[in-house]
């Protein structure tokens, strides 16, 4: 048994909240109202209002629309069911992927995907609907369900609450703690510590509620939502303790995968071979190839189609200073075979005079005028989409690195080389998430994100990836 999957004990937390405080402040205990403190009434809340708010909705737009109240009714009933089932799905298909998506993004997707199956329903039954209807519908809706869940995660008082398992010295709780107080301070509460070693140092500030053979009392005294294992040693113990409180009601993660619904992340310091042999478990969803490549061919060839005007114009600009317009370099693609990227030229053509490959900097005195114009909207990058046509990159990965950085960053970022499990990406989301990497400290920093991505990469992510870059582009936040 590997703590490297996700075990789900007699149920998950039905909300993890939105409205928090800091991670160490423990229950909520000020006095105020305690309905909206419990995540299943959170749930019941913001599932019963957002069909409420959806068929409200629907029935206005049907109605504005001259269509009798009866068959109104009735088409608000029928689209309201189709777009709760397909937001329910669409949040249990993305699990946690929806770290990368966020609410809005996943209730998009699924008001969405219930428009298009009331669009077809309307073409069949005989209700009456004009088709054309639906795209309106379709917007009122998404509307209406992310101001309602919006309203309600402002509303509610409730977030997990975090009880941390410990066997070993090196387990990483304290770099978890640190991160939380740091990155995160109002995602959960951290209710304390079960330390399974009393010979381990002690963590400041995070309460000790006993040993190994306190572990199922514990459980049941403080009746965690989430239980987090920081366990090298003694896992059988520590199972046999879990078992005897499976009974209640939480969700138990180890400790990689906390980092990965907390943070979206993964903490490379403290991974196990067994974290790695989970990308290989065969009950794992899996990313097609096909359909990897070909939503790597439409949206390229839709970027070069609808890019195709500004070509020659940035060429023009480039070329204002000496040197070609396009740039070559060698880079690292898929199980580190080198490949030609091409870019436009955004730096002096003696960038390079010394001949000693160097880390490109934020703020890099040897990028143009034109230059960081074109970083700062990552118009540079345009030329790229022949490297997705080629197949040497995809639309969507890690960035592609220099091959003459390999071995320093193979010996000093653990399992640097794992990111060369897929193909390198235009965009992807450590460079979403991170942004800028100038040397090896950041590069691990960024890797931590594209391992991330190595193990919950799927066409919906990719699409998610897409649309948030192109909110990137606008507002330059990002730019290399």
């Amino acid at each position: 048994m590997s703590f490297s999957d996700e075990y789900v004990v007699a149920g998950a937390p039905a909300a993890w909240g939105q409205r928090r405080r800091h991670p160490l402040a423990g229950r909520e205990g000020d006095g105020g109202s305690q309905w909206l403190a419990d995540p299943g009434r959170v749930a019941i809340l913001d599932r019963g209002g957002r069909t409420a708010v959806l068929c409200y909705a629907s029935l206005l737009v049907l109605l504005s629309s001259g269509i009798s109240l009866e068959r109104g009714v009735t088409l608000a009933l029928i689209a309201t069911l189709l777009w709760s089932v397909a937001v329910e799905a669409t949040v249990r298909a993305t699990g946690m992927r929806s770290v990368a998506a966020g609410a809005t993004a996943t209730t998009t997707l699924g008001i969405a995907t219930g428009t298009i199956a009331f669009w077809v329903l309307s073409l069949s039954i005989p209700l009456g609907p004009r088709a054309i209807l639906a795209a309106p519908l379709g917007v009122c809706a998404c509307l209406a369900a992310i101001g309602w869940t919006k309203l309600v995660g402002r509303a509610a008082r409730t977030r997990p609450t975090v009880l941390i398992v410990r066997a070993g010295r090196r387990t990483g709780v304290a770099e978890l703690t640190r991160a939380l107080a740091l990155e995160a301070p109002d995602a959960c509460d951290l209710m304390g510590v079960v330390d399974c070693d009393p010979d381990a140092p002690r963590l400041e500030g995070l309460p000790v509620h006993g040993g190994l053979d306190d572990l199922a009392d514990v459980i049941r005294r403080t009746q965690p939502n989430v239980v987090v294992l920081a366990v090298d040693r003694k896992r059988l113990e520590v199972f046999r303790g879990l078992l005897d409180a499976a009974h209640l009601r939480m969700t138990v993660l180890g400790l990689a995968e906390f980092y990965e619904q907390m943070f979206g992340r993964v903490p490379i310091r403290n991974l196990t071979p067994a974290w790695f042999m989970s990308l290989l478990h065969p009950y794992r969803r899996r990313y097609a190839p096909f359909g990897n490549r070909v939503f790597d061919l439409v949206v390229a060839l839709t970027g070069i189609v609808v890019t195709a005007p500004l070509l020659p114009l940035i060429a023009v600009l480039v070329r204002l200073t000496p040197g070609p317009a396009i740039y070559r370099q060698t880079r690292l693609g898929l199980r580190g075979a080198p490949f030609t990227i091409y870019k436009f030229r955004t730096m002096a053509v003696d960038a390079e005079a010394s001949g000693a490959p160097a880390w490109a900097l934020a703020a890099d005195p040897r990028v143009t005028t034109v230059g960081r114009v074109l970083r700062r909207t990552r118009l540079d990058e345009l030329p790229q989409f022949w490297n997705v046509l080629k197949g040497d990159m995809s639309i969507v990965g890690p960035r592609p690195e220099r091959p003459e950085h390999l071995e320093a960053l193979t010996e000093s970022v653990p399992y640097w080389t794992t990111r060369l499990l897929v193909k390198p990406g235009i965009t992807g989301w450590a460079q979403l998430r991170y942004g800028y990497a100038d040397d090896s400290a950041s590069s691990e920093r960024k890797l931590a994100y594209d391992l991330w991505y190595v193990r919950h990469r799927s066409l919906w992510i990719d699409f998610v990836l897409c649309i948030k870059t192109l909110g990137h582009l606008v507002t330059g936040i990002g730019a290399r």
